[in-house]
């Protein structure tokens, strides 16, 4: 078999799917798997069974992101490729895991094929991709390529309600039995590649394979903390109030209605979570805390959304009598992804006749802050409806497995490199 038309095993990649799918089920037929929960503790573990099998050695660094490396012939760096096994609080089967399981599928079809390539691969799962339960997210890979701090990385608290509220994220790895060693980062690395479900209706709808992806939208985020006081509901006069939770609410709708002024150019305004103490009938609210994102397919443009964000918000603040102060900011998406590694799977797709297109990808990935250091590329296989972060999220193999040969050819012709 030429080597830029290998095959992988769909029936083997399938069935690991099906398996994943039977851990941290969810209500509706998806899956409840929030990062460093005992669910995703166990996927991690069988993961790792799975990759010591497979003949791979597992290292896990000190952020808990899992690398199983394959050696090559040479000690070269080597070329990453992954994703993630968490989910959101009601997420999908597919999203982020059919890009590690993909990874893995590699490295068995290359023992099937008795391939060793001069560089070695190593199959990322990294930790908190998601942010479901620790904000921002893609936490891990940030700390991987030096966005963000160790320190910071494992400082950030759990957003859980109840009795977890406040738990770190290194609490939570050394509870779950994944606080690792290594430090993350820091070492040479040829390229990472990354394969994941498309997040949106454009392969589906054009009837296209497999989507090359040049580079995200770029996004600026923050967490907001809005300063009121409490008092009653009756007898306080509405010029005296200080009342948090409005404050709250016309920041909301501020960054909704420039999320509007912006959609004629795909410009998005988000607010995505708001929490408000003492939230009681009857009193005013003291304290709400909100998250707010932007995007935009040209960085510019999401700069100048930017600035006139926070103008409405010192206006919304002004309005509802209350104090506010943007607490945590966090960017991604402004890079775009290697030259060379972006060829690889538009040639891999080629080769194996497989339909293609080029794409911006608007959700964030890992491979974002990858592309902030080390030459990163990225594809996108179609998922059914547009539908993730959902429990309706579903696909089938035959939509699966043509992204996950461009992804095999292309991974081995990077690591022959």
């Amino acid at each position: 078999m030429a080597t830029n038309q290998l095959q992988a095993n769909g029936e083997r990649f399938w069935d690991t799917i099906e398996a994943s799918a039977k851990i941290g089920p969810g209500v509706a037929g998806g899956l409840r798997r929030p990062a460093l929960s005992d669910s995703d503790k166990e996927v991690r573990d069988l993961f790792r069974r799975w990759c010591e099998e497979a003949g791979c050695t597992v290292s896990v660094d000190q952020m808990g992101s899992m690398f199983a490396r394959r050696e090559g012939r040479e000690d070269l760096p080597p070329v990453l490729v992954g994703s993630h096994l968490d989910t959101q609080i009601a997420g999908g089967r597919y999203d982020g895991i059919i890009g590690v399981l993909a990874g893995l599928e590699i490295v068995r079809t290359l023992n099937d094929l008795g391939i060793t390539t001069r560089r070695p691969i190593e199959v990322v799962n990294w930790t908190n991709e998601e942010g479901a339960r620790f904000q921002p997210p893609m936490v891990a890979a940030g700390v991987f390529a030096g966005v963000y701090s160790l320190e910071w990385g494992l400082n950030r608290p759990t957003r859980d309600p109840g009795p977890g509220e406040g738990k770190t994220l290194g609490e939570e790895l050394r509870r779950i039995g994944y606080a690792g060693g290594v430090p993350p980062g820091g070492r040479d690395v040829d390229s990472y590649f990354e394969l994941h479900i498309e997040q949106g209706p454009e392969l589906e709808r054009t009837g296209t394979s497999v989507g090359i992806v040049t580079g995200g939208y770029a996004v600026r985020a923050m967490l907001v903390r809005v300063k009121g006081e409490t008092s009653h509901t009756g007898p306080t006069p509405m010029e005296k109030r200080k009342n948090a939770l409005v404050g709250a609410a016309r920041m909301i709708t501020a960054a909704d209605d420039l999320g509007w002024d912006y959609a004629g150019s795909d410009g998005k305004v988000t607010a995505a979570r708001l929490t408000v103490s003492p939230n009681l009938a009857g009193i005013l609210s003291d304290h709400a805390e909100l998250s707010l994102d932007l995007r935009h397919s040209d960085p510019a443009v999401a700069d100048e959304m930017l600035a006139e964000l926070e103008k409405r918000l010192a206006e919304a603040a002004r309005r509802a009598q209350v104090d506010y102060e943007i607490v945590e900011r966090w960017t991604f998406g402004d890079e775009r992804f290697d030259p060379d590694c972006v060829a690889r799977l538009r040639e891999a797709a080629e080769a194996l006749g497989v339909s293609h297109r080029d794409m911006l990808s608007q959700a964030g990935h890992d491979a974002y802050h990858m592309a902030a250091r080390h030459p990163v590329a990225m594809l996108f296989s179609p998922c059914g409806g547009g539908i993730t972060h959902n429990e309706a999220e579903n696909t089938v193999l035959e939509d699966q497995l043509p992204a996950v040969n461009v992804l095999l050819n292309a991974v081995v012709a990077r690591a022959e490199r």
